[in-house]
């Protein structure tokens, strides 16, 4: 196996385990050190100027910002450059995400942390939606940067940005108090394991269309 091989399947292995062992933590131990902990470090920084950094993090991996997000990615791969399986691949992974997302929320019932620090937040708490979302969004532009053309060091300062925003995202959560630490960092495992499945599922679909479907509709064009 490739080196990028080992790598994936030691973190879906690794996310997998931290999910468990969050569930167990949260769920049957009951046990809330390291959220109140997080909370603690967090006041410590507490100030106007943090509160609107943190809002504005925030929003990137708000609902507000993803949906036009992701529909500028769609027309992007539809029209300015064609790709017809990364078109297919942008909406197929937001929307089961967010579906993913909304049936883990609705499982676990997990009430939000109270009092927030500026906004109260709707739904349940656990896992965290932003940090789900963000993780499959981002992640996705990952992925499709990794099989563009373009500079090693172009490529890694990209996944450097991406990889920091996902965390702030994360962050910005916690110190709003609208997400337990245990909640986001759940948020981060989920969607890693989503993103991956998602991946390698359109993949062997992709494969099987091009080596079965594109052949049968050229064939039925040129007939035409």
């Amino acid at each position: 196996m490739s080196v990028e091989v080992v790598i994936t399947v030691a973190l879906l292995i690794t996310a997998m385990l931290v999910f468990a062992y969050l569930v167990k933590r949260v769920f049957i131990l009951q046990n809330y050190e390291l959220d109140q902990k997080a909370f603690n470090f967090m006041a410590r920084y507490v100030s106007d100027v943090n509160n609107n950094v943190m809002m504005l993090i925030t929003y990137l991996g708000t609902h507000y910002f993803l949906i036009p997000a992701n529909l500028i990615l769609i027309g992007y791969f539809l029209f300015v450059k064609p790709h017809k399986w990364y078109s297919i691949k942008v909406p197929s992974i937001a929307i089961s995400s967010l579906l993913l997302m909304f049936v883990l929320k609705l499982f676990f019932s997990r009430p939000r942390p109270l009092p927030p620090l500026l906004q109260e937040a709707k739904g349940m708490s656990f896992p965290s939606g932003h940090a789900l979302m963000s993780v499959t969004f981002y992640g996705l532009i990952a992925y499709m940067i990794w099989f563009t053309p373009a500079s090693k060091l172009f490529k890694f300062t990209m996944y450097f940005i991406l990889f920091a925003l996902v965390v702030m995202i994360g962050v910005s959560r916690i110190y709003l108090r609208v997400h337990y630490t245990s909640d986001v960092i759940a948020g981060f495992c989920m969607g890693f394991l989503w993103l991956v499945v998602s991946i390698l599922v359109s993949r062997k679909i992709e494969t099987y269309g091009k080596k079965k479907v594109d052949p049968m509709v050229e064939e039925t064009s040129s007939a035409s």
